[in-house]
């Protein structure tokens, strides 16, 4: 009977929060975004291990998708993983355009609602919140509503308050 029930819970959880880390009993993997205008991702998590990437972007989404002691392992929108101190994070959620041409920002969540401003690729949008297939965002002093479909920062469905 156990065994049914823990297979039942496992399976209704949502993909994208499956595992509790041990460490800070936040879900794993889940978003957060880099506290620093650089931070240092190792191979390994300690300072013993070598550099393996350089973040210069503060505010820069990633996923982090394991923990260790005061280390994350974080992967980014390109896939590439290391180990960073958790010093170096933070849990307010920004999130990244990613499709490669200018998006708008729209005034409400319709696709046809009026444009508050155009967003170029790989621009950082602060999170306000999220709801289905829809995210209020904030950038250079801009706010509206963008498709989730066009960034990276925020699971499917997600929601963010």
């Amino acid at each position: 009977m156990k065994l049914i029930l823990a297979f039942v819970l496992f399976f209704s959880m949502p993909a994208h929060a499956q595992v509790i880390g041990e460490v800070t009993k936040l879900p794993i993997p889940r978003f957060a975004s880099l506290n620093a205008d650089q931070a240092f991702a190792r191979s390994g998590p300690g300072t013993r291990f070598p550099i393996a990437w350089v973040y210069q972007r503060k505010h820069l989404p990633i996923e982090i998708v394991q923990e260790f002691d005061n280390w994350r392992k974080i992967r980014d929108i390109e896939g590439e993983e290391g180990w960073v101190h958790q010093s170096l994070l933070s849990g307010k959620r920004y999130a990244i355009q990613n499709t490669g041409q200018p998006i708008p920002i729209l005034k409400s969540k319709t696709d046809d609602a009026r444009i508050v401003a155009m967003v170029e690729s790989n621009a950082v949008l602060r999170l306000n919140e999220c709801e289905t297939s829809w995210c209020n965002v904030s950038a250079s002093g801009f706010r509206g509503w963008i498709s989730t479909l066009s960034i990276w920062g925020v699971y499917e469905g997600e929601q963010i308050q």
